[in-house]
Parts: C-alpha cells; sequence; structure tokens
C-alpha cells in the first residue's frame, strides 16, 4: 500500500493517541493520521507486514517482569526497532461499587462464584492475565467466564456495570469513564510506540517525536490524569 508522505498510520487503543493524531494533524504539521483500533499483536503485525507505520504496545512478559522488548524481539525478528516510551498506565479489576464480591488479586478469579469478562486474544489485557495465570499454575477453565471476550477496556466496564459479569480487567482511566465501577489496582504497565528504524528520518515520525517531548502534549496528558510521564518520549 502506498501511504502518502502525509499520512501515518497508528495502531492502538488508548485515549492518548488520539491526542497524538490531533497534534499531528494541527495547522503546523498538517500530516493525516490514521488510527487503526487493536491491540498490541495485531499491531506488531501490522508494523511487520508494513501496514502500518506505529504500533502502541503494552505486553508484559512474566518471566523477565519486562514490557514490550521481549514480544518486539520476537514477532518483528530481524526488524530495527526504536521503543518510544509513551506512558505508563495502571491496570487492574473493574468491579462494582464498594467491591461487593471481594476480589482483590489473580487467585480470586478462581473463586466459583466469580464471573469474568475477557479482552480478546492480542490484547495487551488479555497477555497480562494469561502470564498471571500461567506462573500462579490457574487452569483457564477453571474461570467463569474467561471464553466470554469484548474489545475494549469501556466494553467490558459496561459488561460489569449492567451485572454480566462480575469482574473484568482494564486500565484506570477507562474506569473513571463508566458510571458505576470500582478500581482494583493491580500491575502500573508500560505503554509504548515501537517504529521501525528504517522510517525514523520520515517527516511524520520525526513529528511524532518532537510532538512527544513538547509541553503542549505533556500537559494535554496531564489534563487527562492518572498517567505517569515521567519517561514519555525517551
Amino acid at each position: 500500500t502506498d501511504y502518502s508522505s502525509k499520512g501515518l498510520i497508528i495502531c492502538g487503543q488508548d485515549p492518548i493517541l488520539d491526542i497524538l493524531s490531533r497534534h499531528l494533524e494541527s495547522n503546523n504539521n498538517q500530516i493525516r493520521a490514521y488510527r487503526y483500533h487493536v491491540g498490541s499483536f495485531t499491531g506488531l503485525s501490522a508494523l511487520y507486514h508494513d501496514k502500518a507505520d506505529i504500533a502502541a504496545v503494552h505486553l508484559w512478559d512474566g518471566d523477565s517482569g519486562r514490557y514490550n522488548i521481549p514480544f518486539v524481539r520476537h514477532l518483528l525478528p530481524g526488524i530495527p526497532v526504536l521503543i518510544v516510551h509513551l506512558a505508563k498506565r495502571m491496570q487492574g479489576f473493574y468491579v462494582l461499587p464498594g467491591n461487593p464480591v471481594g476480589i482483590n488479586n489473580w487467585q480470586d478469579l478462581a473463586r466459583p462464584d466469580i464471573r469474568l469478562i475477557n479482552r480478546e486474544k492480542g490484547s495487551g489485557t488479555r497477555v497480562l492475565l494469561d502470564e498471571h495465570l500461567r506462573l500462579l499454575g490457574i487452569d483457564s477453565r477453571l474461570i467463569k467466564g474467561y471464553e466470554r471476550e469484548e474489545h475494549s477496556h469501556l466494553a467490558v466496564a459496561s459488561a460489569v456495570v449492567r451485572g454480566e459479569a462480575d469482574v473484568a480487567l482494564g486500565n484506570e482511566k477507562a474506569s473513571m469513564q463508566v458510571r458505576g465501577i470500582d478500581f482494583v489496582p493491580l500491575q502500573k504497565e508500560r505503554y509504548e510506540l515501537v517504529i521501525k528504524k528504517d522510517n525514523i528520518d520520515k517527516p511524520q515520525i520525526q513529528a511524532v517525536l518532537a510532538i512527544l517531548r513538547s509541553p503542549e502534549f505533556r500537559a494535554e496528558i496531564e489534563g487527562l490524569g492518572d498517567y505517569d510521564l515521567t519517561e514519555t518520549g525517551k
């Protein structure tokens, strides 16, 4: 596919990416940003197959305790890439107000009275869950609702509010956008952009890097709340 010199395809689902796109399309850059709302695995696959320019990822490797680097090495074999830090955000459980089912840790998911609504395969949130289950030796077949999937943080939070599940996993920001959800924090994750080194000198990629380091972008993300920006742009 021929993306014009002005276009840029960004994979990922976080609201930060909407803000990044808006800054790219502002008067001084005039770069057309195309958003592809997919999870981390699909984004890296699109990057690998030259169907995207940037993939936003949050993939936790349980063995090393590291984010993104182990996955990028395996899913983009032989391709030199740059991983640029976007923000840290908190992942945890979505529950009803007051946490009536008393769910506080990964082991609680296997309780017979708990119904989960899951995220789709290939999303960073699903990888986080599956890695913790693997490390704890919990058989996913013991978890009620494990096979039921939704494709966004807001969708799973909404399912909990509607009483279709007792718990879901997602980021703290989305929990604040859904009325009637409490959040049980579990793990801070690294949300990062993956860019091929061959493309670094392209003006639209340089524009992305400049925006990430700009005080205007940082101020806008800080206004959203709940993002840790200490390493943004590194």
